[in-house]
């Protein structure tokens, strides 16, 4: 028996697939077809596992695109997903923030995985990784080498709680003669001051484990550390926490 998650991202499209005993992942960017995404992750993680079609149980889609996936058994919030696949990262996880391409939220859950309070911000692309590749675009570095940029310098200030006039401010600091670097570091430490003010609305338990693209940014859970006073966890799999928390689902139901 294997059940299969897939989690449609707006930026990256993950899947993960379960026998009982191991968990197989796979990534791949969503791209502007949100279907052939799924389907080409399908074929590549059921391939992976070493299983065959009719070894498939479950097929659960999730994420922002969890809609074009047809071929799904099952279609499950990503917020119940993460919070799943969370607890198989690291059973003592207890505070999850997610930072995604597009969104980004914080989920209190229990010793088995269920939501017991959550926040959510979708509306604007401020604490998201959308918002670090509009600067990144900016400074003209791509988003992976903000953090080594960023360890350059000390931060300069970017007040602005919107992306669209943090996008202003950033401009307007290049053209004073601001460092590259400096400016890097500000953008991390802007991005990190909007998790933390989503992350502070719910009541934050340990342990707090990292997830999503921006998770694996070390520099931004390091500056989160200072401005939550607490200590914050990543795992090398954190981005597929949606994915293997909808495996996990088809494997229980």
């Amino acid at each position: 028996m294997i059940t299969i998650g897939i989690d449609i991202g707006s930026v990256c499209a993950k899947a993960a697939a379960y026998d009982g005993k191991n968990m197989y992942m796979l990534m791949r960017p969503t791209g502007w077809n949100l279907r052939e995404a799924g389907e080409e992750l399908y074929r590549k993680v059921l391939d992976k596992s070493g299983g065959q079609e009719r070894d498939v149980a479950a097929i659960i889609g999730t994420g922002y695109g969890r809609v074009s996936i047809p071929f799904a058994t099952k279609r499950v919030t990503e917020i119940t997903c993460h919070a799943r696949g969370a607890i198989y990262l690291n059973p003592q996880a207890r505070t999850i923030i997610d930072v995604g391409g597009q969104d980004s939220k914080a989920i209190s859950i229990d010793e088995k995985g269920n939501v017991l309070d959550f926040i959510m911000n979708d509306k604007c692309a401020a604490g998201t990784g959308r918002f670090l590749q509009v600067m990144s675009h900016i400074l003209e570095a791509e988003v992976d080498e903000l953090e080594d940029l960023a360890a350059q310098s000390a931060p300069r200030d970017i007040n602005s709680m919107c992306a669209v006039f943090a996008e202003s401010e950033v401009i307007s600091l290049l053209a004073s003669g601001a460092s590259k670097a400096s400016i890097a570091s500000g953008i991390l430490h802007s991005i990190s001051n909007k998790i933390a003010h989503i992350a502070n609305r719910i009541k934050i338990r340990d342990l707090v484990l990292f997830t999503g693209g921006v998770s694996k940014n070390d520099q931004i859970r390091t500056i989160l550390q200072k401005k939550m006073n607490c200590r914050i966890y990543s795992h090398a799999d954190s981005q597929y926490a949606g994915a293997i928390g909808a495996a996990l689902i088809g494997y229980r139901a």
